[in-house]
């Protein structure tokens, strides 16, 4: 055995005891090494990208507390992304990894995807910026899509804790210049490496021929023409170098106004009717140059508003539509619901869930620009009309609304190459301005999402969990069995009548999904993620779990609702009752209890004390879900 030598000697001194004892014999040593390099994960790089700092025996924590359960590896940032590298990724089987994303791994955080990175010391959680003159024991991250990531270091050299902490936090949060951008160094990388089929890529809408053939597929180029005034940004930064406008209008109205006013095509209708979008023209005080405005405005309105050949319908967004800050705040506020790290926070957080939700507005919105995508396809597909969006810039809400038009109405834009391609002309070179909005240099305090705005959760002392949503169902169940939530289940707007019959009408029909396809609009069809909200419980997320752990809950739930049933019963039977069920005899019912063979009940109610798209949301018990509640008075129970 090692260690158990004689240190020093002679001189009649008594050997000193041994100071460290190892069991592991030198040859086990050399072995365990060669199996771990064998059990390395390859760090998979895309094309021009670089590590840039990465540290070993990184655990990777179940979101519990106090837990040290989790899975060891390496965590490595690199100038686009921060990685965990666990030994279980190797394990996976053919018809998994067929399905993975290309180019983000389940472990991967996009540098751009951190919201907030936290610090553990001593149990106490605080925010990591700067330089740090102590570093954590556990790294906390949180996503902007909503994932949580710890990372205990405390097995991690001393150094490599260092260097890992220290390169997330700066290139997650120091400013940077443009050139430095990830984007770039991959764009050259790419435009180096073999080509490959044009088919199988997305279309970039970077060329005259992009747009003509975009044209072609849409049937659109009859009444629209592809232009290259722009060619170089001679006339507007803020546009592409090419793009498409009506037939009619000429190339001196487009560098009149410096791009502005004029009707740019997003994509046409089978119908030969088109969605157009158009930026405002700047607000003038003179009254001569508003007058100029007003007659260019109204000259330009006729390339795509014929009557009785062509008529259009302008939609302005940025008045009669959301904010902007509307949908940062409620977003702010429902990011924060998902944002938790350990369970007592979610169960805290869960008993005022439908209220915080509600506060939140974000399902809301949502629906809004659900309902104002359908809407405008009601008028392109029904009334046979141009839709002309219109906004101050035509960068924003254009982008989402247009986009959502075309993933109803277009199969191909349902499709993998197809959706990238609506995102790159509508999003991309439709200007949307990603560096401001989501503040990729970080050259600026205003976060996109300000942590002031966050949604305080309650601070509540925790009790014992019961059921799915636990105390949650105690105070709303007198209300759930007479009525229904109000904002979240009643449509906060009526449907009009002529969109009300399309929208109907086309729900009656089967849907076919190679043509348009409409999203439901009611309030319990719009609900969160339920695989986020549920991460913690367990019982919700084992893997391929599926009907097992839904049956699970749904049989805990059941209980309750017997219990309930039984107390209800004890109160109500009453010996006059009694009585009266002597002189008569019971009626038996042949149906049996959706708990058989578990338990054998009489015929009552079985629906559970949820609301209905918390129990919905558990699987496709839909004709359970949509019965009306029954009504029972409980009394003082």
């Amino acid at each position: 055995m090692l260690g158990k030598g004689v240190v020093g000697g002679g001189g009649g001194t008594k050997a000193p005891k041994p100071s460290f004892v190892s069991y592991v014999r030198p040859e086990e040593i050399h072995t365990n090494e060669k199996e771990a390099t064998e059990k390395e994960v390859t760090l998979h790089l895309l094309p021009g990208e670089q590590l840039l700092c990465e540290a070993n025996t990184v655990l990777k924590c179940v979101q519990e507390d106090s837990c040290q359960r989790g899975i060891y590896g390496r965590l490595v940032c690199t100038d686009f992304k921060i990685a965990f590298l666990g030994d279980d990724e190797s394990a996976l089987d053919n018809d998994e990894t067929q399905f993975k994303n290309k180019v983000i791994g389940e472990n991967d955080i996009t540098l751009h995807c951190v919201d907030q990175i936290y610090g553990v010391f001593d149990e106490k959680k605080k925010t990591l910026f700067g330089q740090l003159k102590k570093y954590p024991e556990k790294l906390v991250i949180h996503c902007k899509d909503l994932r949580v990531f710890h990372f205990c270091l405390r097995y991690t050299k001393e150094e490599e804790v260092k260097r890992i902490v220290s390169g997330i936090i700066h290139h997650t949060q120091a400013p940077k210049l443009l050139k430095r951008l990830f984007l770039f160094s991959y764009a050259t990388a790419a435009r180096n490496s073999p080509a490959t089929d044009p088919k199988k890529h997305a279309v970039m809408f970077d060329t005259l021929q992009d747009w003509c053939r975009e044209l072609e597929r849409t049937k659109g180029n009859m009444k629209y023409k592809a232009v290259s005034v722009n060619e170089g940004y001679k006339v507007c930064e803020r546009l592409p170098a090419y793009f498409v406008v009506p037939a009619p209008l000429l190339e001196e109205d487009i560098e009149f106004f410096q791009g502005r006013g004029i009707p740019i095509w997003c994509w046409s209708c089978h119908n030969g009717c088109a969605l157009l979008k158009m930026s405002a023209l700047p607000k003038e005080q003179d009254d001569s140059m508003s007058q100029i405005q007003k007659n260019f405005s109204d000259r330009i309105y006729r390339t795509v508003h014929r009557p009785p050949y062509e008529t259009a319908k302008t939609e302005d967004l940025s008045t009669n539509f959301l904010s902007l800050q509307e949908i940062q705040m409620a977003y702010s506020k429902f990011k924060q619901l998902f944002l938790i790290d350990n369970s007592t926070e979610f169960w805290d957080t869960d008993i005022k869930w439908f209220s915080l939700l509600e506060s939140s507005s974000w399902l809301d919105i949502i629906r809004r620009c659900l309902k104002k995508a359908v809407e405008i396809i009601e008028c392109l597909e029904a009334q046979n009309m141009n839709v002309l969006l219109l906004e101050d810039n035509a960068s924003d809400l254009c982008c989402l609304v247009s986009s959502l038009a075309q993933v109803m109405m277009d199969p191909h834009c349902r499709t993998v190459f197809g959706f990238q391609s609506l995102v790159q002309k509508e999003w991309v070179m439709g200007g949307h301005c990603f560096l401001d909005r989501c503040n990729h240099l970080r050259q600026s305090d205003k976060e996109e999402h300000q942590r002031q705005l966050s949604l305080p959760l309650t601070q509540s002392k925790s009790s014992p969990k019961r059921g799915f949503f636990r105390e949650e169902t105690d105070h709303l169940i007198k209300n759930l069995l007479g009525k229904r939530i109000s904002k979240l289940i009643n449509s906060s707007e009526e449907l009009q009548d002529g969109f009300r019959e399309f929208y109907d009408g086309w729900h009656s029909r089967p849907p076919s999904y190679q043509g348009l396809l409409l999203p439901h609009l009611e309030g319990p069809e719009i609900k969160v993620w339920a695989q986020r909200y549920l991460r913690w419980i367990p019982e919700a997320q084992i893997l391929g779990g599926g009907g097992v752990a839904t049956m699970s809950k749904l049989l805990e739930m059941m209980e309750e609702v017997q219990r309930l049933q039984e107390k209800i019963e004890a109160r109500h039977h009453s010996q006059e009752a009694l009585q009266a069920e002597a002189a008569s005899p019971p009626r038996t019912s042949g149906r049996l209890s959706s708990l058989f063979p578990f338990a054998l009940l009489q015929r009552h109610s079985s629906k559970p004390v949820l609301p209905t798209s918390g129990w919905k949301a558990l699987g496709d018990e839909d004709d359970l879900a949509k019965r009306e509640d029954e009504f029972v008075d409980l009394g003082d129970v």
